[in-house]
């Protein structure tokens, strides 16, 4: 009888620790979130050269940064799978239409999602058009390990028109606001 009492207490306490709300430092959906909002904007004279990213994209077709050299870009990592990136999708279709004929190119960095047909689908279901690398050893994402390495997913460089690293967004909750006004500031900065 006490090892009974026993099961259901533990029993209960794992159903307790399961359905709790938790803090805002656990991860879920398999992400790491950044917990918060973190923009790193690097001083002009600061900035090193972004890596030229080169790989298939999600049609399968090779895609280069280096396609879209002179002009101001932003690089996101995100997975469909992770529950912040899709919240932040709708913030990067707004800014990546308000800014299309801005010289400003987007370009996502899919990571961690093996079927890329996942991918293609929340991308037509959210209207995003621009282009992403397929990611999936997560190779590219580490081509910015000597400038402003990610950390967390979703992830948002700002790469300026010369090429330089300038900004890094961790934010769980990017607004269109956000980005389009660090895109402002690496322009600005950067003419």
């Amino acid at each position: 009888m006490r090892t009974l009492r026993v099961m259901v207490a533990v029993g209960a306490l794992v159903l307790l620790a399961a359905c709790s709300g938790g803090g805002r430092d656990r991860n879920t959906d398999g992400y790491v979130g950044a917990n918060g909002s973190f923009v790193t904007v690097v001083p002009v004279k600061d900035r090193k050269p972004a890596p030229t990213l080169e790989g298939d994209g999600l049609d399968g077709k090779p895609l280069s940064t280096a396609d879209f050299a002179g002009k101001t870009l932003v690089i996101n990592l995100w997975g469909p799978w992770c529950a912040p990136c899709r919240a932040e999708a709708p913030a990067l279709k707004e800014v990546s239409e308000q800014y299309a004929d801005k010289d400003v190119q987007f370009i996502g960095m899919l990571t961690r999602t093996p079927d890329t047909s996942s991918a293609i689908a929340f991308n037509r279901k959210k209207g995003i058009t621009y282009p992403s690398f397929a990611d999936e050893g997560g190779s590219l994402e580490l081509e910015f390990v000597k400038t402003l390495p990610t950390q967390a997913i979703p992830t948002t460089w700002v790469i300026d028109a010369k090429g330089r690293v300038a900004a890094r967004i961790m934010d769980d909750k990017l607004s269109a606001s956000t980005l389009a006004g660090v895109i402002d500031d690496v322009q600005k900065s950067t003419s």
